[in-house]
């Protein structure tokens, strides 16, 4: 078996108001912006356009690199994808603003819909704090549903 490095990207993607998520289709109802891990020979960028294509289709034109690293526990039901010894993955956050939502084309057998969202409603229900937080960095403080002014 190939375990997964254990470095990975997740791509915020976004307009001026609303944020893209994608269901995975496990675990179900697990909702989250795109994400995926390094391949080997890959650099951090490369899998950033790469799993942007591969989970919306969208172009990485104007992908920016926040500068924004996390560190975190493997917990299951991910930990049996990296070699026992790994307990912990690096994460590296990208952003690509949109000027209008657009509907991505979803790999059936990784996403089975998608929600466009005000930054809101869509750091409340990603299921991953680093998704969250990102959010939370790029669109101001999250409070009863509204933006912070």
């Amino acid at each position: 078996m190939a375990y997964k490095i254990p470095k990975s990207i997740l791509v915020l993607v976004h307009t001026a108001t609303q944020v893209l998520l994608l269901e995975r289709v496990r675990p179900q109802g697990f909702w989250q912006s795109v994400t995926g891990s390094l391949e080997p020979g890959e650099d951090w960028r490369m899998a950033a356009e790469r799993e942007l294509a591969e989970e919306t289709g969208f172009a990485a034109m104007n992908l920016i690199d926040t500068g924004v690293r996390n560190r975190f526990p493997i917990v299951p039901p991910w930990s049996e994808r990296y070699a026992p010894e790994v307990k912990e993955n690096e994460e590296r956050i990208f952003t690509l603003c949109l000027a209008q939502a657009e509907t991505p084309q979803l790999r059936a057998s990784e996403h089975c819909a998608f929600a466009w969202l005000a930054p809101a409603e869509a750091s409340a229900r990603c299921g991953s704090w680093t998704n969250r937080n990102a959010i939370i960095r790029l669109f101001g403080t999250l409070d009863d549903g509204q933006l912070a002014s």
